[in-house]
């Protein structure tokens, strides 16, 4: 499973667990600034200590990289940033033998979830593992909750550079 964020994985991996052998996978080359990154990413290894979960990091922090990929085509940033995290975490379900791969990004009622289903079809196929498809919006709440009580970071914007300014900046 894909990891945005510790907030966002809590809840899911707290259902999923014991009907699958869970894994977690750390890949967000689009979260701005890097100490921001940082935070999530220590979060995210936090969970994992406290927790009876393996999580792989691919720590590739290539922001010039995403940058280039979104910059004058802003309003497709997501469907780029989708693509981008989807395939990485289906390639290595690919080369771990795993049985399907997903991605917390399904559990955020913020992100675009027709982009992402809609795309995950033709990862899936294209690197010849399944996409384990559940609308993990149903744990929202409890996973907030959770990450309350577990007194986790809990950021306050998906994490890239658009998504920060948006958070201030309202048209002025």
């Amino acid at each position: 499973m894909h990891i945005c964020c510790a907030p966002c994985f809590i809840a899911p991996y707290k259902h999923l667990k014991d009907e699958f052998d869970l894994m977690g996978f750390w890949y967000n080359p689009n979260i701005h600034p890097y100490t921001e990154y940082q935070k999530r990413l220590q979060e995210v290894k936090r969970f994992e200590e406290n927790h009876d979960v393996k999580i792989i990091y691919n720590d590739e922090y290539n922001l010039e990289k995403w940058l280039r990929n979104v910059v004058f085509r802003e309003k497709q940033r997501c469907r780029f940033c989708y693509y981008d995290r989807l395939v990485k975490t289906a390639i290595y379900a690919n080369h771990g033998n795993f049985d399907y791969f997903t991605s917390t990004l399904l559990y955020s009622k913020f992100q675009k979830q027709k982009l992402i289903r809609g795309m995950t079809k033709q990862v899936a196929s294209q690197y010849s593992v399944k996409f384990f498809d559940k609308d993990l919006r149903e744990y929202w709440k409890e996973g907030i909750q959770l990450s309350k009580e577990e007194n986790m970071y809990r950021q306050q914007y998906c994490g890239c550079i658009y998504s920060e300014k948006d958070r201030y900046y309202k048209g002025k």
